[in-house]
């Protein structure tokens, strides 16, 4: 390619709309420009990168044993409703109409599609296991989409679909999947780390996720550096210290005391009340599917939201409100608790299990009740994990501290189970003729947002350092003087034809512009090589070879390919 056919619009300055260093290199690069919120148009260049992605992705998932298929993006609602997430999914469904007014869906995900296939197409224990995958368009209804290609309203997944027939094949299928995503990552540049995830309203028994540490990630990792523990913050456990015992208070009944204006943790930990937020039980109250339930957490903890929706089984709750609390409580949010109370489920955090001394709400405006021992004097109803875990933990695995960082998310895999094939009606006959549902994972790969990630994770002040398994073009050739007929030109033309037939992707950057101002387009792109090929270097028989993130080579003309070809193998090793 000739950059002179090419379209490659580079920007000096940085877009106003872009947030993070990899959105606006992304734009800079003149790799895709905004259409509207959400929606992004991929150039030539950015386009060229995107389908190596894609290709890796096809690649392992073949060499995984999954069968390509392809999918409709437009779903009509009816199998959504079968599988129960057209209303847990609402927040994200796109929904249309058609000229006859009836309704269709734009998919997100292709779960009820493929298992409504297979309902069709399987039937029995000698047709599995299978593996269907696809790479696709998905649309999702984002509220606030950002971050360029990390939150976009329309984007291109690559998804899978395991059916087996036993949950250890299932397992099994699990591995494979979980493999390939872990050479997937790698073949791209990525250093993305699998860890244990939240379901969410996928369903299923576990899942990982595959996440690429950068400060600009929209997810929290915890980690330990002593043991293979890592999980997202949303399903991350710790060990914690037993509170100190409190002597006397044990055997104290719980008793009333005045807290005038008191309705914070905060505030009860000042004097003259003086307890510390750790001898405090948080009483939260939220809205679930109609009806009223308590979460109870230590003063010092925060709730996770992922973890109680994953206890309720259900996304669809809310914190209840005040003129609802105080119907139900009889008190307004700062002086509710649950001793003694029994008109609502209770859900207790597990760090609260055993403790005595306590003071929480006395369900009375003003009014606490301190000496409280949990398990005496509240009505339990399920002892549950929901609090965030923090920095400094301990390792539910080895007890050394957890440490946290943030990350994006590029990968995700789900051992479903057969929450959809029994919704669908997935059947099959097994050894001994009975009808049993399917056991199905699913794993998806963002491919757009791995291609954005690979920027977030590798760039430098200059540009991006694309790695050359999927950089746009692996050799940008700059000859420095591109008249028709200077001797930099001609050994450009030649260096080009024997490098294009070696099978490398090559861009001759034939522009009439000062150095400068191609060896910094080249740089901010992020071409894995340039070769610059100027008339002093020529008059000693030299070109110069600079790897993106490496020092600059002097190289004989007649030993320049064999160099980039040494160069390019060093760099997919």
């Amino acid at each position: 390619m000739r950059w002179t056919h090419a379209l490659i619009p580079t920007l000096r300055e940085t877009p106003a709309e872009a947030e993070i260093i990899s959105h606006q290199l992304l734009l800079r690069a003149g790799l895709i420009r905004k259409l509207t919120g959400g929606l992004y148009i991929f150039l030539p260049l950015g386009l060229r990168a995107l389908r190596k992605v894609e290709q890796i992705v096809r690649e392992e998932m073949d060499r995984a044993g999954a069968l390509e298929v392809l999918m409709p993006a437009l779903q009509p609602p009816e199998i959504w409703k079968q599988s129960g997430r057209y209303e847990t999914a609402q927040d994200v469904l796109f929904k249309v109409a058609d000229h006859a007014k009836k309704e269709w869906v734009l998919g997100p995900t292709h779960e009820e599609v493929i298992t409504t296939l297979v309902a069709g197409e399987i039937s029995s224990h000698r047709q599995v296991p299978r593996n269907f995958y696809q790479i696709q368009t998905k649309f999702r209804d984002e509220i606030r989409p950002r971050f360029g290609l990390m939150r976009a309203k329309e984007f291109i997944m690559k998804d899978a679909y395991s059916f087996d027939a036993t949950d250890e094949a299932a397992q099994a299928s699990y591995q494979k999947m979980y493999e390939a995503y872990q050479r997937i990552f790698a073949r791209c540049g990525l250093k993305a780390v699998p860890v244990e995830a939240d379901t969410g309203v996928m369903g299923g028994k576990f899942s990982h996720e595959f996440m690429v540490p950068a400060e600009t990630g929209e997810n929290e990792v915890a980690y330990c550096d002593h043991s293979d523990y890592a999980a997202n913050v949303e399903k991350a456990i710790s060990q914690l210290p037993a509170l100190p015992a409190s002597g006397e208070e044990a055997s104290l009944t719980p008793e009333k005391f005045a807290t005038p204006g008191v309705a914070t943790i905060e505030s009860l930990a000042k004097a003259p009340y003086s307890v510390a937020p750790e001898r405090q039980i948080k009483t939260l109250v939220y809205l679930v599917e109609g009806k009223l339930v308590l979460a109870l957490l230590r003063g010092d903890h925060q709730l996770n939201e992922t973890k109680l929706a994953a206890v309720l089984g259900t996304a669809t709750f809310r914190p209840a409100e005040p003129a609802e609390i105080l119907e139900a409580m009889g008190a307004h949010p700062g002086s509710l608790g649950a001793v003694q109370f029994d008109k609502l489920p209770v859900y207790a955090d597990v760090a609260l299990r055993g403790v005595t001394g306590m003071t929480t709400g006395a369900n009375q405006d003003g009014f606490h009740y301190r000496h409280v021992a949990i398990e005496r004097d509240i009505k339990v109803t399920r002892w549950v994990e929901i609090r965030t875990v923090k920095a400094g933990e301990a390792c539910p695995r080895c007890g050394h501290p957890l440490k946290i960082q943030r990350a994006i998310e590029v990968g995700h895999v789900f051992k479903l189970g057969i929450k959809y094939s029994q919704a669908l009606n997935a059947m099959f006959l097994d050894e001994n003729g009975k009808k049993t549902p399917l056991v199905m994972g699913c794993y998806g790969i963002g491919v757009t947002r791995t291609m954005q990630a690979i920027i977030e994770q590798s760039h430098d002040k200059d540009g991006i350092i694309w790695p050359v398994s999927t950089a746009p073009y692996t050799v940008c050739l700059t000859p420095l003087n591109v008249a028709g007929a200077s001797p930099t030109l001609k050994l450009a033309e030649q260096l080009y034809q024997e490098l294009t037939a070696k099978g490398v992707d090559v861009i001759l950057d034939d522009r009439d512009e000062r150095p400068g101002v191609k060896f910094k387009d080249s740089e901010l792109i992020g071409f894995p090589i340039r070769i610059g090929i100027g008339e002093k270097s020529l008059a000693k028989g030299e070109v110069e070879i600079k790897p993106r993130a490496g020092a600059l080579l002097a190289v004989k003309t007649a030993d320049a390919v064999a160099k980039v070809m040494e160069l390019i193998a060093a760099g997919k090793s």
